[in-house]
């Protein structure tokens, strides 16, 4: 198991502790005049744990929070037929602006982040 890996598992599994399902009050989108993040640079699949348990809405990749392009979910708070709860694995890679997800079982997600946000829109437990 990478470093990287089990760093994404342990961070995924602290936020699922830390989150409720309501919209966080205090969560920013980000200035939409900034330029792309600084901190995504990767260019190269990773291995992502990718949180689905209240639909594919978000995701945090390399410290910068990113919204899907069109969330995903089945109209009740779960993740679509075909997905799993409350994590799919895959993998996910950063290009500037964007993350693309993309699972064994051909789901893709694609993402875009949200420049100096410092929270999720929206969190889940």
């Amino acid at each position: 198991m990478t470093i990287r890996f089990a760093l994404s598992l342990a961070a995924a599994a602290g936020l699922a502790l830390l989150c409720g399902c309501a919209t966080q009050g205090n969560a920013t989108q980000g200035n939409p005049t900034s330029g792309p993040p600084t901190g995504p640079a990767a260019a190269a699949n990773s291995p992502y744990n990718l949180y689905t348990h209240c639909g594919i809405h978000e995701a945090l990749v390399q410290g910068t929070y990113f919204v899907a392009d069109e969330a995903l979910d089945d109209g009740h708070g779960n993740p679509p037929e075909g997905w799993n709860n409350p994590y799919q694995p895959g993998t996910i890679i950063v290009t500037g602006p964007k993350a693309t997800f993309h699972d064994d079982a051909g789901h893709t997600v694609t993402f875009q982040a949200r420049p100096g946000a410092t929270g999720f829109l929206k969190t889940c437990s």
